[in-house]
Parts: C-alpha cells; structure tokens; sequence
C-alpha cells in the first residue's frame, strides 16, 4: 500500500498487463489522469525491452513530494520526480522500482509551457521508467541518448517528440526540456510503494528532473 498524505484519499489501480509489467498506480492526488498513464506507460514498456517488471507509479502532491525530496535527497521543496530502484536482477539490471511524480508540478510547468498536464505527468512517469531500464543523463553523451529514446518511444505513441513544438491540446508534441537533474542519494530508500518496509536489496533513491 501507498503511504498516504494526511487528510487524502489515495486510489489504487493494479492489473498485470499483456507486457508482463506488474504496474501499480496510485494517486492521492490526480486520479483523473491514471487511465492515460497506464495505457501509456504499458505500451512504452512494450517497446523498451526492459528487464522492469515491476513498477509501482505514485502521483502525489507538493507535501508529499517535498517531504521525500527532503528525506532522500536533503533539498527542501518539492520536484517532478523522484525515482527508487528496488530489486536487480543478476546481471545488475533494475527488476522493480518506484517512480513517484508531482502532480501540482506538473501542473505548474504545462501552464508555464503551454502544455497539457497529461503529457507533462507521462514525461516525468517516463524519464523515471527509463532510469529504471538503464539510461541516464549526467554526461553530455548518456543525455542525448536518453532523450533519443524518449522522442523514439514517444512518436511511436503516436504524441510526438520531446525536442519539438509544445504539446498542442491534441497532444501532438511535448515541448523541448533543459537538461534536468541527476542526484543519487547516501542513504537507502526506507520505503516500497511508499509504505511497505524495504527490500533489503533496494537501490538507493534517485532525483532525477525531467525538465
């Protein structure tokens, strides 16, 4: 179960897809947008040929995300995502994880944008899965490389590329992004699904700032 923010209720949506990824969603905050994420989400797993098979994806807000920001990361205030690798498997690849996205961040930027709230939450829903598949963006080769495959997966969703115009209210396109953060934390990750105990093989928290 998710630790839920005091005062919120959190709806959980939990199914085994046909990519054999175990995805779970739950929102405390933003559960209108749970169906776009998960049909979305699924079918980007399909095309990564990823290890990931499962991902618990948490939508939160601005309390919630800064208290983890904090916890994890020692940076007050809240960010986009947060991403926590839990379980490897032998070869060292990520087999489960947790990406948690700030849903009132995301509405923030698509206003600064020009984008749709949607499309900015399955960005950051997308970096975290991507970190979790083995890309990474602190070095100026692993960050074109990681966002190849981000415009890839998401012109073959059929929403356009990331280093393109904004994302219309059809949702064509998402808008370019600057480089975002890559922060890998000292300590463990002291939660799964944020409330279950940890996995003594869980990896340690990482920030990672899709814009």
């Amino acid at each position: 179960m998710q630790r839920r923010p005091s005062g919120s209720r959190a709806v959980q949506d939990r199914r085994q897809s046909p990519a054999e990824l175990d995805l779970t969603i739950s929102a405390a905050t933003g559960k209108n947008y749970v169906p776009f994420l998960r049909k979305h989400l699924v079918a980007a797993h399909r095309l990564l040929n990823s290890a990931l098979s499962e991902l618990s994806l948490a939508l939160v807000g601005d309390g919630q995300m800064s208290l983890l920001h904090q916890r994890f990361m020692g940076i007050e205030g809240p960010t986009d995502v947060l991403t926590f690798p839990f379980e490897f498997d032998e070869k060292g690849r990520e087999i489960s994880g947790e990406v948690v996205i700030c849903v009132p961040q995301a509405v923030r930027q698509a206003k600064l944008r020009g984008t749709r709230t949607d499309c900015e939450l399955l960005l950051y829903a997308l970096h975290g899965i991507l970190h979790l598949s083995g890309f990474d963006d602190r070095t100026a080769k692993a960050f074109q490389r990681m966002h190849r495959k981000e415009d890839e997966i998401l012109i073959r969703l059929g929403l356009g590329s990331v280093f393109a115009t904004d994302c219309d209210k059809s949702g064509a396109a998402f808008v370019e992004k600057p480089h975002g953060e890559a922060i890998r934390a000292t300590g463990r990750s002291k939660t799964k699904r944020i409330g279950r105990e940890q996995s003594r093989r869980a990896s340690a928290a990482k920030s990672f700032g899709a814009r």
